[in-house]
């Protein structure tokens, strides 16, 4: 059965970076050890596959920069953005990246329906969510894939702005978009209950990705 770790405080990306390259080898050789974990980082910014050679800087704002293999450019992470990793055998379930990704964008739009928040994709843009500005009537991004496969397995995740404080964002174009692209449901003023939708992904999380759906 696929295990599902909401890990408690605020962790440090590179602990659970190195956690995760060991996690992926144990679920390329035996899918029933795939887990989902759900978590909030320290503040970081991850510099994708996609970064520009060129671009070197080891800290943003007194805050670290760490060069990964994930997909997509430079970003941000930081306490008050819900990180999810499911780290699964793709190769296994017969799915591909694309049939992944829009599963996963499909499911976040389900649970976020369900509390009265409207998300949607914008594809020609990048992979991801937004929502829209009732103020201002602009589109803005609050939901961030970034992705890496190896040995069949898809691992690193999704993250959600839920509260965060977005100053760190305007230091960067976070994802290869302006800043002023980026938000958080707070900044928004949207209500929400976090630990509600927590719960709603979790379930909604195994009934998607149980083993016994195989």
């Amino acid at each position: 059965m696929l295990k599902i770790k909401q890990l408690k405080g605020i962790a440090k990306y590179e602990e659970t970076l190195n956690k995760m390259n060991s996690k992926v080898l144990e679920v390329s050789e035996d899918i029933k050890k795939e887990e989902i974990w759900i978590l909030e980082h320290q503040k970081v910014y991850t510099a994708g596959s996609s970064t520009p050679k060129e671009f070197k800087i080891k800290k943003i704002n007194n805050i670290p920069v760490i060069f990964i293999n994930r997909g997509g450019k430079i970003t941000y992470h930081g306490p008050g953005q819900l990180i999810i990793y499911p780290i699964l055998n793709l190769r296994k379930r017969k799915l591909n990246i694309i049939e992944y990704i829009n599963l996963i964008e499909n499911l976040l739009i389900k649970v976020f329906e369900q509390n009265n928040i409207k998300l949607f994709t914008i594809k020609e843009t990048n992979r991801g969510l937004w929502t829209k500005d009732q103020t201002t009537k602009k589109n803005k991004k609050i939901v961030f894939i970034g992705l890496r496969y190896s040995k069949g397995v898809i691992y690193h995740g999704i993250s959600i702005n839920f509260d965060l404080h977005l100053v760190n964002f305007k230091k960067i174009n976070p994802c290869g978009l302006n800043a002023g692209q980026i938000s958080s449901l707070k900044e928004l003023k949207i209500k929400f209950n976090k630990e509600k939708i927590i719960n709603e992904l979790i379930k909604e999380l195994i009934n998607q990705f149980d083993l016994n759906l195989i």
